[in-house]
């Protein structure tokens, strides 16, 4: 009887490597000391290094930063890696090209049981995420929910400023989600794994803004019983977002100013200065511009922050998104309470896509919360929505391009989609929430 067998095969140093060798994933392992004893032609291929350039040498000092960024568990003296984890990261190559790529850190133990180090397989997923956004597929990105151009614009931007420390500044009305936009940014970026410190500049009276923002030393005040650490010490190798920047005082934007040209700061009640490495978004609910023309803000300080600009839509000027995050909102809800996700009648989402949505995201999510609760079957209708959506269905005004749409030709693309309202908007070469309306005037196609 022959010995072969697959134990057999992989136990052979050569063709173990031979097998790894010729994945179409890049393989790279390290030691307890962080020494690379395993690099394959994929990882080659993705990461722009050779192996020759990259066996033996410490993983950190091999690539310039830690290969996996702030994820990275072995930055510190006594590493525990987790038995298995997977995350999305953005690499920059030798050439400096920045690549999206798959990750899963699997670590390995020896006969003993005892860590004897790490493997990581990784996968370029750049060309595919381009492609996805380009095809107008893409519907979310870093837990934010869209496919409206506008949308599809500020993915790539956020993309593109994944791999560089430059200041971003949010802009858009209140509810359209700038948290979850910075957010993104951050853990696009190498800093994901290090703290996010989100800072609400607006809601902190004047008196203890400096103290949260750099902190402050036992006794430097009354009520000062111990050293304290701000935010930018809390968000070292970070991200430190400052939501409401424009409700700063004259006198923290001056402090500020000061932090981002130097990047040091001082502990109320220290003369002692002290240094960070954190990368600073903001944002605002006003235009910055305006408020440094009328003298409320420093020209300064704005050109400081507003590096990279991003202005997020309101809800109103993308409404293609919104039976994207009803249904986003409904399985969060029905997860959350274990109830079957509920379905939407075509007359309640027309409601939803004829009204204005002054609050935008947040304030679609709370309506559909409210809906999620009152409804008492397994469709939410009309009725089940908030008074405020209620009271637009006798006053709205009916566009136009919904007299493209006949009966026979809407029953027939919902046949040929199976079923699927957005594929059938596509086939019809109308708006989604043209073929809503119709649907909502015409319950017998339901």
């Amino acid at each position: 009887m022959s010995d072969f067998s697959l134990e057999n095969l992989v136990c052979h140093q050569d063709n173990l490597e031979n097998i790894l060798d010729n994945l179409k994933e890049g393989i790279i392992a390290h030691d307890m000391d962080r020494r690379i004893f395993f690099f394959n032609s994929e990882a080659e291929h993705i990461t722009g290094y050779s192996r020759q350039e990259v066996l033996g040498r410490d993983c950190h000092e091999a690539f310039g930063t830690p290969f996996c960024g702030e994820r990275c568990v072995f930055c510190d003296d006594n590493p525990v890696p987790a038995d298995k984890s997977d995350y999305t990261l953005n690499l920059t190559t030798k050439t400096g090209e920045h690549r999206r790529v798959e990750v899963t850190v699997t670590s390995m133990k020896d006969g003993n049981g005892q860590f004897s180090g790490v493997l990581a397989s990784f996968k370029d997923i750049t060309a595919l995420f381009s492609l996805q956004m380009k095809a107008g597929e893409l519907t979310s990105f870093g837990n934010i929910i869209g496919q409206d151009s506008k949308m599809l614009d500020i993915f790539k931007q956020i993309r593109d400023v994944a791999g560089y420390d430059y200041p971003v500044h949010i802009s858009g009305e209140t509810g359209t989600g700038k948290e979850l936009i910075s957010n993104a940014v951050h853990n696009e970026s190498r800093r994901a794994g290090a703290p996010f410190v989100p800072i609400n500049c607006g809601a902190l009276p004047e008196g203890l803004i400096e103290t949260e923002l750099f902190g402050h030393l036992k006794g430097a005040f009354s009520g000062a019983i111990r050293d304290k650490k701000g935010r930018f010490e809390l968000a070292d190798g970070g991200t430190v977002f400052l939501d409401e920047v424009a409700e700063l005082s004259n006198n923290m934007q001056v402090k500020l100013l000061r932090f981002l040209q130097e990047g040091d700061f001082e502990r109320v009640g220290s003369e002692q200065t002290s240094s960070v490495d954190v990368r600073v978004i903001s944002a605002t609910n006003k235009e910055l511009k305006k408020a440094v023309k009328q003298g409320k803000f420093r020209d300064d300080l704005y050109y400081r922050l507003n590096v990279i600009p991003i202005r997020l839509p309101p809800l109103r000027d993308r409404k293609i998104d919104i039976p994207l995050l009803v249904e986003h909102f409904l399985q969060e809800a029905g997860e959350r309470y274990d109830r079957k996700p509920l379905k939407v009648s075509s007359k309640a989402m027309s409601l939803m896509l004829d009204y204005r949505w002054p609050g935008n995201v947040r304030e679609l999510q709370n309506a559909i919360q409210f809906a999620f609760v009152k409804c008492s079957g397994k469709t939410i209708s009309a009725a089940d929505l908030p008074l405020e959506l209620r009271e637009i269905e006798n006053v709205c005004i009916r566009r136009g391009p919904s007299r493209k749409l006949t009966l026979e030709g809407v029953r027939s693309a919902l046949v040929k989609t199976g079923g699927n309202k957005a594929k059938a908007s596509k086939l019809l070469n109308v708006g989604r929430a043209t073929l809503y309306r119709f649907l909502g005037d015409h319950p017998e196609l339901q």
